[in-house]
């Protein structure tokens, strides 16, 4: 499964011998027990590392 974060790319996926899903973007990896909550704490993470570089 494949969403976006403006123009980042977003991998959601099933992982294998654990409950719930992970998001993998941009060097980050969040984890979640639904597809949506995993996307929901990438977004949170991709907000604060990019308020690190500002």
């Amino acid at each position: 499964m494949e969403e976006k974060i403006g123009h980042l790319k977003v991998q959601i996926f099933k992982i294998k011998n654990r409950q719930g899903y992970a998001a993998v973007c941009f060097e980050h990896l969040t984890e979640g027990k639904t597809p949506q909550e995993a996307y929901e704490r990438m977004v949170k993470a991709l907000r604060r590392s990019n308020r690190k570089q500002v």
